[in-house]
């Protein structure tokens, strides 16, 4: 499939980026992200990975269109940093039997 990040024509395959990320460790997902193989990873570092470009050049939005056409499943946001923003902060007193919340 082709596609342009950063202004510059990729031809990308499903099989080409399962190539080039097997053996990349994820780093710590923080804000979009997409899952390539059984891993998850940040947009910028598979963008990175994949087009050898500085993540600075190419925005994550052009980024995850290109992988969702290629059949990759990608996250506007991690769950697990949006369940602790809704749920209240609370003492180890509170987790012990305590219903106070934390008194900031």
């Amino acid at each position: 499939m082709r596609c342009v990040i950063a202004r510059y024509p990729f031809e990308l395959t499903r099989t080409g980026v399962l190539a080039s990320m097997k053996g990349v460790r994820p780093e710590l997902v923080t804000s979009e992200s997409v899952t390539i193989g059984r891993r998850r990873y940040p947009v910028k570092q598979a963008g990175r990975v994949i087009t050898r470009q500085d993540p600075r050049d190419f925005s994550a939005d052009e980024v995850m269109r290109a992988m969702r056409r290629l059949g990759f499943t990608c996250h506007e946001r991690p769950e697990a940093a949006a369940a602790c923003a809704t749920a209240p902060l609370r003492t180890a007193s509170a987790l012990l039997g305590g219903t106070a919340p934390l008194a900031v």
